[in-house]
């Protein structure tokens, strides 16, 4: 696409694991389409993945460029994930400042002029810095539909009274367009609160606010996946676009297969990936091998833990279990007894390559926290899940793989070792599990055919680029 050889895209992630793996996807989709591409991270992460990849891993890339700015928290563990809700607070007190000043820097550098900025949901701050330039602002939101539509809805419900602890998360909630059915409880954690005040409640309530300046917004989903939630969601938002350009991790790879810039290797784990995984998989039969990883924040207690641990021991399901080093709130460890137990048909790793992992044919189900990287990519491979969500939007799309797409079980919030072990046989071998299996499947066709010549978020990113970030032509609104 000659027109975009100026375009300059600067992408802007919420600085934690789960949003900048899609936002340098993002931004690698726009650098196949000729743009220049800045990304930036925050100080702390930036020194977390040049650890992570190589002190020289960033060198040498042709028209994409990485740059930083102080996320204004004080120095933390490098080997962990810093408080979500201090971020959250940092980021809107402090990183507006920081960005404006960057920009003027970029084109200093020599670099083309900043023609479109692309933030994360969560960084929508930076639509003061768009409106200044008169440049379009990107809206990333990295959940789901549904995911955005309960964060979207957070004022209806404080209007509502709902917003006031735990006294109605039972109640069903049916006036959401696309979204019957929904519990109280399924909707993101910040909702749980009795002050009126409360920070979370309030931070969601104004990024969605700013979501209505925005240019264009885009969802890391398809729009076979959730029809009815992407429709509704385009009404609500009218005149704001929305494009969902899902999965965008299969999307990426299609896009860059040919292409041989060094963009197509180029990773954002914070986390060293532990090779071997692929590779001990190679060894074992399809199905066979049962995938445990609650992603990049996810605490649990060391009572939980151990929980799991004797839970999949019990299962005599070979696993693969992703074990941060932060996973536990207090300190623990394997009891001896475990390791020797399951050393024959379990490995234990702190971090590994989650989408070459979940497309591996030895995995056959996935216990997951249900944040939505790690939902989708599941569902583009094919394998069905057993949910434990942890916070934010995680119980929504919880609810929405078990009650509206039939490839998942819930466990209860209170993990015991029989409701792991029972979950995972009926998941592995049980009549339910490989029905669930079968809808995974034709899932996973779906997603491949979408991102595919003809497919709805193939058709989706040329719109994107044409109609919002060269703003050619805005008559579409629902893409």
């Amino acid at each position: 696409m000659e027109e975009t050889e100026k375009m300059h895209a600067v992408c802007i992630p919420f600085p934690i694991q789960g949003h900048i793996n899609p936002m340098m996807k993002l931004a690698k989709l726009l650098h196949t389409r000729g743009f220049y591409i800045t990304f930036v991270n925050s100080e702390f992460n930036h020194r977390r993945l040049l650890k992570s990849r190589g002190p020289n891993s960033l060198d040498g890339l042709k028209s994409f460029r990485f740059e930083t700015i102080p996320d204004g928290l004080p120095e933390s563990d490098m080997n962990a994930t810093q408080d979500i809700k201090s971020l959250c607070k940092s980021t809107t007190n402090n990183c507006l400042a920081p960005f404006k000043h960057l920009l003027p820097k970029i084109k200093q550098s020599g670099a083309p002029t900043v023609t479109c900025i692309v933030s994360d949901g969560f960084m929508s701050l930076t639509v003061d810095a768009a409106e200044e330039l008169g440049v379009p602002h990107v809206l990333f939101w990295t959940t789901s539909a549904s995911g955005f539509m309960s964060f979207l809805q957070y004022t209806n419900l404080k209007d509502m009274g709902y917003i006031c602890g735990n006294d109605y998360l039972k109640t069903t909630i049916d006036w959401i367009p696309g979204m019957e059915g929904v519990r109280l409880k399924d909707f993101p954690s910040f909702i749980r609160t009795t002050d009126p005040n409360d920070f979370a409640a309030n931070f969601v309530i104004n990024e969605i606010q700013r979501a209505k300046r925005a240019s264009a917004i885009v969802l890391n989903t398809f729009h076979e996946l959730e029809p009815n939630v992407v429709h509704s969601l385009s009404n609500i938002l009218s005149p704001v676009p929305i494009y969902t350009l899902g999965p965008l991790h299969i999307l990426t790879k299609s896009e860059l297969q040919n292409n041989e810039s060094g963009i197509r290797v180029l990773g954002s784990n914070l986390w060293k990936e532990e090779t071997e995984c692929p590779q001990w998989l190679d060894s074992k039969k399809p199905n066979s091998v049962f995938y445990v990883n609650f992603g990049s924040i996810t605490v649990m207690t060391a009572n939980h833990f151990i929980e799991f641990a004797w839970g999949l021991a019990n299962s005599d399901k070979q696993f693969l279990w992703i074990i941060r080093p932060d996973i536990v709130a207090e300190t623990a460890i394997l009891p001896v007894e475990f390791i020797e137990e399951t050393k024959e048909r379990g490995m234990v790793t702190s971090w590994c390559p989650q989408e070459q992992v979940l497309a591996h044919r030895a995995i056959g189900g996935f216990l997951t926290h249900s944040g939505w990287n790690s939902t989708i990519e599941s569902i583009s491979a094919g394998v069905p899940m057993i949910c434990w969500p942890f916070s934010s939007e995680q119980p929504m799309n919880c609810w929405y793989c078990c009650e509206k797409l039939g490839i998942a079980k819930e466990m209860d919030s209170e993990v015991k070792r029989e409701d792991v072990e029972g979950l995972v046989r009926e998941l592995m071998d049980g009549e339910e599990g490989k029905k669930m299996r079968g809808r995974a499947m034709e899932w996973k066709k779906k997603a491949e055919e979408t991102v595919g010549a003809g497919g709805s978020s193939h058709g989706n990113l040329d719109k994107f680029i044409y109609q919002v970030l060269l703003n050619k032509h805005k008559e579409t609104k629902f893409h």
